[in-house]
This record gives C-alpha cells, structure tokens and sequence, in this order.
C-alpha cells in the first residue's frame, strides 16, 4: 500500500495568508522571506523581487550588495513560482521575477507579468541521498525499486519537480515512482530540510543545494538531466522601473553571476551546457 505519511499540500497556511493579506494592501502587503515573517512594503526608493526558493542563498547576497552599490533597498518575496504567478495576477505589485526555469518564467510572461529575461546561471538537478547511501542508489531508475521513501518537488509548483517529472517520463517509470513518493513539497527548500532530517531516502534537488555533512550527490547523465537555466526580468507593472532595471542588470553583471557561482551555481553561459536551450 502506498505510504503517504509526509505529503505536503502545495498551497500552505502560509501562502494563503499572504495571498490574502497582499489583496488587502496598496502596496505589497505580505514580503516574506521563507519563514513567512513579514517586513515593511517598499518605497520608491526600494524594489520588491519574486524569487524561487531555492535561490536564496545567493538572491541574499546579491540583494545586500546592490543595496550598498546603489542605495537601493531590496525587499524579497521567497516561494515557488506558482506562488508568485498567483500573487501577481492577484496584487499587480512587485518589480522583478527571478525563478528557477525559463519554462516558469515563460508561464507567467504568457500571462502578461513580465517582459523579456535576461539569463543568469544554471540549475542542475542532482540525485541526493543520505550520507553513506545506505540503499545504495545509484541512479534515477533506483527510484522506482519498491520499499523507497521518495520526496519530491510538487509538480505545479516547482521547477525542479516539473525537472523531475520530464526525466522520470523520459525513462517510462513514472507510475513506479510514484508509489514511494511519500512527499511533495511547494518548495524546493523543504526538500532540502526533509532530506537533512532524513526523512526520505532519496530526492531530486540541485547541486547549490546539497549538504555534504547529511547527504550526497550523484550525479544525472546529461542525455537524461532536465538542466534549468534561471532567468530575471521585469514584471509589467513594476512603479519602479529604472530601479528594477538596474537590478536585473547587477544580477546578470559579472560581479552578480559570480555571487552565484560562490553558491554553487554554474554562470551562464558554460560550454558544459551548451546543448541546454532557454
């Protein structure tokens, strides 16, 4: 019977509760960090940028660095990209859109959000697995041996659970799989928690991601990987748009693809991808 002991419905208490607190506000009312704890709406003189999860580490750093820079405040919403569609198509209020794929940026460009993106770096998805790989997995195919605890990204939230979902068609074990999914996840941080907490005994997350003091990584073949590419861009109805211009421009600069790259990211472009299209 299929175990469902840790599922994860993608719409949180959290979620709704600043869905519902942006439509009660003039200006961004719900500008959260992962925790959910609220901060002040922007100014004039400050943007508010929508960024997947999963790029925290390194949107942190970019964010405080731009700031010193230009003087510019830099206020983050951090979620799942279906989150933020939902959120700005409810609220029409925030500056900049910076996610895990060109595939969910150009789900809310076909919605009128955005305009054109500019390419930063790459996501690579990865096996992870517990430290000492004691089931010894070995590749994708391993997930779909009877008696794993498989956690993964919700499919209509994240970038690496729509990865993950292509590369398990790709190989025709998705049913399989399936039936040790014991979770899914709206973001691709909880995977991460989940897997540090070992509560699963295998995932799919990105190289940036991985803790080398409770997991490991294996590496997935080229031929069957799902490599993202991350855009930024500029929502359509930003107040501020010089500002979140100038932005967009610093996270794509050499110095803000180098922040990436200190966490963990591959730049755009590498010769190692280069059979990897936006």
């Amino acid at each position: 019977m299929k175990k469902n002991l840790f599922r994860v419905t993608p719409v949180t208490l959290g979620t709704l509760v600043c869905i519902l607190i942006f439509l009660g506000a003039v200006t961004p009312g719900c500008i959260t960090s992962q925790e959910n704890t609220p901060s002040p709406a922007p100014s004039q003189a400050s943007i508010l940028v929508y960024s997947g999860a999963g790029l925290k580490s390194a949107m942190t750093d970019i964010g405080q660095e731009f700031t010193r820079k230009y003087g510019i405040e830099v206020q983050y919403n951090y979620a799942g990209s279906g989150v933020h569609i939902s959120q700005m198509n409810l609220t029409r209020k925030g500056d900049v859109f910076i996610t895990g794929s060109t595939v969910e940026y150009n789900n809310a460009k076909s919605q009128g959000l955005v305009g054109p993106y500019q390419l930063v770096a790459y996501h690579v998805p990865v096996i992870a697995v517990q430290k000492g790989n004691e089931k010894n997995i070995t590749m994708l195919q391993d997930f779909a041996r009877p008696g794993l605890k498989i956690a993964l990204g919700d499919v209509n939230a994240t970038a690496i659970g729509k990865a993950g979902a292509k590369m398990f068609k790709k190989l025709n074990i998705t049913d399989a799989v399936e039936e040790n999914v014991v979770t899914r996840t709206p973001t691709i941080n909880e995977l991460t928690i989940l897997m540090t907490a070992g509560q699963a005994d295998a995932s799919i997350l990105t190289l940036d991601l991985i803790n080398d003091k409770t997991m490991e990584a294996i590496q997935i073949p080229i031929t069957v990987n799902e490599v993202m590419i991350i855009p930024v861009g500029i929502t359509t109805f930003s107040e501020n748009q010089d500002n979140a211009r100038k932005f967009a421009d610093f996270v794509t600069s050499d110095e803000g693809k180098a922040i990436f790259v200190s966490h963990g990211f591959p730049k755009y472009p590498d010769p190692a991808y280069a059979d990897v299209k936006p």
